[in-house]
C-alpha cells in the first residue's frame, strides 16, 4: 500500500465518520423534537407580541417546558425545528395552555394556532343601578371557568391584586357588562369606575339609546368610543325590529317603539312575560286610557339619575311632571330607560290579550285582569303578600 493510498483510504474514513455523526446527531435531535416534554402538568405559557423564534425558545427552557439539558441543547432542537416545519415565522403572541408532557412539535402546533390564546385574567366591569363593580377572575390552567379572585366597588381603591393582574403583562380579557333596564346616567356613570377604560367623564347619551350587552373591549379604549358602539348597536336593534313590526300598533315610529320598549324593561323582568305586558299597554293607548306605570313616575322625579329606593308617595303620584303617565295620557316624552333586545320585540309584536292591569303577585310575575274589578281583587292578594313580608 502506497503512502497515497493510504492517506486517501484515512480520509474516506473520517469522512464517513463524519457523515455518521452527523446523521446520529440528527436522528437523536429529530427524537428529541418529537419526545414527550419534562413537564408534568398543564401550564400557561405567556409570548409577547413580536418575540423571536430564540426568545421563545430560551423561554420555554427556562418554564421548563421543554428540557434543559441533553445531548443537543433544546432550545436549539426547539428553532431548527420551528425552521424546518415553517412555523418560526408564524408564530402567535399571547398566553397559551401546553398539554403536560407536550412534546416540542406539539408545543409549536399550539402557539401558531391562532385560536389557542386564551386569557388568563378577565376584569369584567358590571355597570348597575348603584354605580357598578369591576370583578376579577383568574382562569385556571386547563379550564374554561374564571374563578373570582376580587371585587371592587365604587369608592374603594384598586387592590394588590387587581393592580397586578393589569400590570402583570399578561393576556387580559376586558369586559363590560351593561344588564337592561339601565339608564344612560347610570351606564355612564358605571363606566368612570373601568379602570381600564381611558378617556375624561363623556356626555351622557339620549336616553335609551344605549343596547345592554356584554362587550369586549381593548385597554385603553375611550369610554366615548365604547358608547358610541353601544348607541349603534341599539340602533340597529330598534331598525330591525320596527321593519317586522305587527301593523295594527298605535304607536308612529321607531321612538316610540323604543319609548314604550323601556316601560316594559322597567315593568317586568321576566322574559315569559314582556308580551302580556306589551299587550296592557297597547290595549290602554288604544282606548286613550293612562298608561299609569309607576316606572315613568319615578324617572319623573329621579331624572334617571338615581334609584328612588322606596315605594311612590301619594304625593309624588300627584306632582305634575312630563313623566306621571297618571296625569298626562299616552306615551312619556321619552324612554325611561334603556331597554334590551327582548323587550324591544315585545313594544313592536305584544301579545294578542283583553288585559288592561297588571299587578305583582308575589312570584316575581304579575297577575293580569281584563277588569278593574278583578284587578282590585289582584292587587288586595298583593297587599297580603306585602303585610306578610
Amino acid at each position: 500500500m502506497t503512502k497515497w493510498r493510504f492517506f486517501t483510504i484515512a480520509a474516506i474514513s473520517v469522512i464517513l465518520l463524519s457523515v455518521g455523526a452527523v446523521i446520529v446527531v440528527i436522528t437523536s435531535a429529530q427524537q428529541q423534537f418529537y419526545a414527550p416534554g419534562p413537564h408534568t402538568t398543564t401550564s400557561f405559557f405567556e409570548i409577547e407580541r413580536g418575540a423571536a423564534p430564540a426568545h421563545v425558545a430560551a423561554s420555554l427552557a427556562e418554564a421548563g417546558l421543554i428540557a434543559a439539558s441533553g445531548p443537543i441543547p433544546a432550545p436549539l432542537i426547539f428553532r431548527e425545528g420551528a425552521r424546518r416545519t415553517e412555523r418560526a415565522q408564524i408564530i402567535r403572541f399571547g398566553t397559551f395552555e401546553i398539554p403536560a408532557g407536550a412534546s416540542m412539535d406539539r408545543i409549536l402546533e399550539i402557539i401558531t394556532d391562532a385560536e389557542a390564546s386564551k386569557p388568563r385574567f378577565r376584569i369584567t366591569l358590571v355597570a348597575s343601578i348603584n354605580g357598578g363593580r369591576m370583578v376579577f377572575g383568574e382562569r385556571q390552567a386547563g379550564s374554561l371557568d374564571y374563578v373570582e379572585r376580587a371585587v371592587i366597588l365604587p369608592g374603594e381603591d384598586i387592590r394588590e391584586i387587581a393592580t397586578s393582574m393589569m400590570e402583570s403583562g399578561s393576556s387580559v380579557d376586558y369586559r363590560v357588562v351593561i344588564p337592561e333596564g339601565l339608564t344612560s346616567w347610570q351606564v355612564v356613570e358605571s363606566l368612570k369606575l373601568a379602570a381600564f377604560l381611558a378617556g375624561d367623564d363623556p356626555v351622557i347619551p339620549p336616553e335609551g339609546s344605549l343596547a345592554p350587552d356584554t362587550y369586549s373591549v381593548a385597554r385603553g379604549l375611550a369610554r366615548d368610543d365604547l358608547l358610541a358602539r353601544m348607541a349603534q348597536a341599539q340602533s340597529r336593534i330598534v331598525a330591525d325590529n320596527w321593519s317586522r313590526r305587527s301593523q295594527d300598533l298605535p304607536i308612529e315610529n321607531p321612538q316610540e317603539a323604543l319609548i314604550l320598549a323601556s316601560i316594559i324593561e322597567k315593568e317586568t323582568g321576566l322574559a315569559d312575560e314582556r308580551g302580556l305586558v306589551a299587550s296592557v299597554f297597547v290595549n290602554r293607548l288604544r282606548k286613550d286610557m293612562p298608561l299609569q306605570t309607576d316606572p315613568s313616575v319615578i324617572y319623573g322625579l329621579t331624572d334617571g339619575k338615581a334609584p328612588l329606593g322606596r315605594g311612590l308617595r301619594k304625593s309624588e303620584l300627584e306632582r305634575d311632571t312630563p313623566y306621571n303617565t297618571y296625569l298626562h295620557p299616552g306615551l312619556p316624552p321619552g324612554p325611561i330607560a334603556n331597554p334590551g333586545r327582548q323587550s324591544i320585540q315585545a313594544a313592536v309584536n305584544p301579545d294578542h290579550s283583553d288585559y288592561l292591569y297588571f299587578v305583582a303577585d308575589g312570584t316575581g310575575g304579575h297577575a293580569f285582569a281584563k277588569t278593574y274589578q278583578d284587578h282590585r281583587v289582584n292587587v288586595r292578594a298583593w297587599r297580603k303578600i306585602e303585610a306578610g313580608n
